[in-house]
């Protein structure tokens, strides 16, 4: 896997962890200045960039995600294929394409834009916000997966039933149905009238 400072854990000069700097914005999604991440999610949240890739393979089915329990925020919960943060000055679509990568092991072998959605969630759990502008994609994978433990607890494809199942039983991302709905149109657009999304 390659290491990036999304990975890689300390600097090799001070020893110290690097911090992870998100971009900040404005409502339509101008950048406005840099944010360290964990302090961009503490109440009330500032409203960074973020994108939301959303991988189905060739039978229409979704990829999701379960989070690793280690994670700081969220741990445990399923989600969409990959979400994350872009660094300050890299396109959504390059980060989106790198973490997939990173968390799944896998390139996506198609890949489209698919719009962009503005939201303020709290997750109950840990206490964090997530006050964000998030980039949509939508796209194939036809790889085999080789997820990254410290990432990616468990992964599933799912047909809509079986969201629909899944999302009554199991505890999802607080973000995850407005992402998903705001996909819909590309995702019906990629998958087709018969995959029933």
């Amino acid at each position: 896997m390659p290491i990036t400072p999304a990975t890689a854990t300390n600097s090799p000069s001070s020893g110290t962890a690097e911090p992870i700097l998100l971009e900040l914005v404005d409502e339509d999604g101008v950048t406005v200045g840099t944010a360290e991440k964990l302090s961009a999610h503490q109440p009330p949240g500032k409203l960074h960039r973020a994108f939301s890739v959303f991988l189905f393979d060739e039978r229409g089915r979704l990829l999701l995600q379960q989070r690793a329990l280690g994670k700081y925020h969220s741990p445990g919960v399923w989600s969409n294929t990959c979400c994350g943060h872009p660094y300050p000055g890299e396109a959504p679509f390059a980060a989106a394409a790198r973490r997939t990568y990173e968390e799944l092991g896998v390139s996506p072998s198609l890949m489209a834009e698919a719009g962009t959605v503005r939201y303020n969630h709290p997750d109950p759990a840990s206490g964090l916000v997530e006050q964000e502008f998030n980039h949509l994609f939508v796209g194939m994978v036809q790889s085999p997966l080789r997820p990254d433990g410290n990432e990616v607890a468990a992964t599933a494809y799912v047909t809509p039933e079986d969201l629909a199942e899944r999302h009554a039983r199991d505890t999802f991302s607080a973000w995850f149905m407005t992402v998903l709905d705001a996909a819909r149109p590309a995702v019906r657009e990629l998958t087709g009238p018969s995959a029933g999304w």
